[in-house]
This record gives structure tokens, sequence and C-alpha cells, in this order.
């Protein structure tokens, strides 16, 4: 009897194991089971895009996105943001959105990314003062020149940091003529400058010789670093001694030869030189 109890027992026990199990299985379906998610079309980048490249159906496209998680100044038709130009460079598949474009009455290229009250101004280059081609568009720079301190009579040399965190909008190439009149390709890099500064570049790229730093993109401290003069630069450095070379030998001393000159009783000894 007591032997049937227990087996009664148990298996109670087990069915209610079982049924409180199934409950909470259920229940725990129903908490990871969710709404059905809605979706809509955004604008992206079909391909990569440079700076000042207008964008059309020939290069963006539509992608599904949740409603539910919009993005500021995206766009969900393609001709809300057509025939506008890009002010930054984008990825394949980087969103598109209304801070990477121009005004739409500003158009497209160049020009159009340049902001208001801003200039955009081009200077030569060669592989050195270009950092070696690492200056692209979108990188940052600061503008040195080097040269000649008006009035100074020894003409010494001057280095001094003109422009600071300066943003290059384009690189590319001109041609120039070279000394002998024959056509060259000239590299050329487009700065981003406040018309002031515009001022300040013309003058050092024709009367002084431009370098460019580049610098980390996300570094934009203001350094204003003191100009370097060449005496400054050299100064407790000795010059290397001169050889001079050895005189000819002084010639020997002439020793003049007398004559003894008579006349009647009288004698006198006269001195010649000796040539």
């Amino acid at each position: 009897m007591n032997r049937n109890r227990l087996i009664l027992g148990l298996v109670g026990a087990i069915a209610v194991a079982f049924l409180i199990s199934t409950y909470v299985y259920r229940q725990f379906q129903r908490a990871t089971v969710g709404k059905p998610v809605t979706m809509q079309h955004i604008v992206v980048a079909a391909v990569p895009m440079q700076l000042g490249t207008r964008v059309d159906a020939n290069n963006l496209r539509l992608i599904p996105w949740p409603s539910g998680e919009p993005v500021a100044g995206m766009f969900t038709r393609i001709e809300d943001c057509a025939n506008r130009a890009l002010i930054t460079p984008v990825a394949e598949n980087e969103l598109i959105i209304e801070n990477k474009l121009s005004p739409k009455e500003a158009g497209a290229g160049l020009p159009a990314t340049i902001p208001e009250g801003m200039r955009a101004l081009s200077v030569a280059v060669n592989e050195v003062v270009g950092v070696a081609g690492f200056v692209i568009p979108g990188t940052m720079v600061d503008v040195l020149v080097t040269g000649s301190v008006v009035g100074s009579r020894d003409q010494n040399n001057i280095t001094r940091t003109i422009l600071e965190n300066v943003r290059v909008l384009a690189a590319g190439q001109k041609i120039e003529q070279d000394r002998e009149g024959k056509p060259q390709t000239v590299p050329v890099i487009t700065l981003l400058v406040t018309p002031a500064d515009a001022a300040k570049l013309a003058m050092a790229s024709t009367e002084g010789k431009i370098q460019l730093a580049l610098r980390n993109t996300i570094d934009s401290k203001m350094v204003n670093p003191p100009p370097v003069l060449q005496a400054t630069l050299f100064a407790g450095i000795a010059p290397p001694p001169r050889h001079v070379a050895p005189g000819k030998p002084a010639p020997p001393p002439t020793v003049p030869y007398s004559v003894e000159i008579i006349t009647g009783t009288k004698r006198e000894n006269k001195s010649f030189p000796n040539q």
C-alpha cells in the first residue's frame, strides 16, 4: 500500500514538473517573438564618390531600413537629393544625409563645396612640398613659408607658419612651361581659407617658398609656433677651417755691390743695388 502511494506521488510530481516547464517554455517563446519590423527605403551611395561629385540616380540607390530607427537628415527618395554636390567624400553604401550635400542653389563641382565666407586658393607644389602624395582632398595641413627678411643687410632667411589646420579641397595637376619653354606637369593643391588667409597665401607663394605640413585630421589645436631664423638654426656651429695654399717663398735679400772711384788722390766708395 505504501509502495503504491509512493509511485502515485512520484508520477504526480513528474506531471506537475512537466506542466510547469511547458508553461515557462511557452511564456519564453511569447517574450522572444516580437512584432514584425516595419521597413522603409533610404538613399545610400551606390559607388565611392569624391568631394564635389554631383549625385544622381546613376550613383545612388535605395536600401531597406527600419522605420523605427530614423537618421537625422536622411533621404527616402533619390529625387529629393539628386543634382546636388557632395561637400565630403563618401564610400560605397554610405548613408546620404543633408549635411553631406551642398545647398540646392549652389550647383555642383568645386565651387559648391566652398562654404559661405570662405575661399579656395590653389598653389603649385612638388613631391616634397606635397608630402610625397599624401596630401589628398579632405586632409588637413599647416602652411609654412621660407623667405628673406625685407630690409635685412645679411639676407637672413626665415621660416614661419602662416596658416594652421587648413583643409585640402582638391589635389590635381596643371600644365606650365619650364625654363626652356617646354610644357611640364605641375602638381596643384587647392586649400580652403578665409579671405584674409587667401591674401597671405598668395603673397607667400609669390615672394617665398611654400612647404605643407600634414597633420592628423582630428588634431585641430592651434600651436602658433615661433619663426625660425637661419642664424638661430645654425648658431654655435663653427665654420669648417679654410685650406690656405702656401705662398711663394720670399726672395733672398739683394746684396748691393760697391765700386771704388779714384779721382787723383781722392778715393770714394759708391754702392749700387744688385739687380
